[in-house]
């Protein structure tokens, strides 16, 4: 019998299955970001940018993580975050909080939260 792991977005990784609290499939993990919770603000954690026509190009194509309203996206970059591809052709990514993380067991992540009340990308 395999013994559930103790909670941590440390131990979370790529491809592995999210579960809500009510075991309904939420989608796989798609990227986990650990966090700088003595961090007082996200600047410094971006990487830096020349000046030019091509960076300006990739500022405006590149996928800021986590997509997500400006007071929500910098806790989850001193706390951390999983990014979960959520499950359904039009549906937009999701956001997990580690705090929101019950338990890890059989490369599944088991949340404590409800599905629905996941932050959902911009």
């Amino acid at each position: 019998m395999h013994t559930p792991q103790r909670p941590g977005i440390s131990q979370v990784h790529t491809g592995m299955k999210v579960v809500d609290r009510d075991g309904k499939e939420v989608g796989t993990v798609e990227l986990v970001k650990m966090g700088d919770p003595q961090a007082a603000t996200t600047e410094g954690q971006e990487p830096e940018r020349g000046r030019g026509f091509v960076p300006v190009l990739s500022d405006v194509f590149r996928d800021a993580e986590p997509d997500l309203p400006p007071a929500l996206a910098a806790r989850l970059m001193r706390t951390g975050f999983v990014k979960v591809d959520a499950r359904g052709l039009f549906a937009r990514d999701l956001y997990v909080a580690p705090e929101q993380v019950a338990r890890i067991e059989e490369n599944v992540v088991h949340l404590s939260a409800d599905g629905a009340s996941l932050a959902k990308e911009s």
